[in-house]
């Protein structure tokens, strides 16, 4: 057995252990209102780091190309309240014009 395979075990027995961990909590302490907020907060903080991965990395380098005018014409069409399609094509929209214009 090499060094790969005992990590794969290792990381499943963790994650199993993890998640038998998070059924076995009181429910009056996950009912506390700080947790639940901050709870709300994880997958807003989760999504935004992999928006900003995607968006300015490339094989392990920081870059800045297309994908930024993507992102930024994305963010003023939610600040301009757009409704979700409009953001997400006029995002890609923006996008692949400027790969191609480049």
């Amino acid at each position: 057995m090499n060094a790969f395979w005992i990590a794969t075990i290792g990381t499943s027995v963790i994650a199993f252990a993890l998640k038998f961990a998070g059924h076995s909590i009181p429910q009056h302490w996950l009912e506390s209102p700080k947790l639940q907020k901050t709870n709300a907060l994880i997958p807003i903080a989760l999504l935004s780091a992999l928006v900003a991965v995607q968006t300015f990395t490339s094989e392990s380098k920081v870059i800045i190309d297309h994908r930024l005018a993507g992102v930024s014409i994305a963010v003023l069409a939610l600040i301009l309240k757009a409704p979700f399609p409009v953001v997400v094509i006029s995002a890609a929209v923006t996008s692949a014009a400027i790969y191609n214009w480049l």
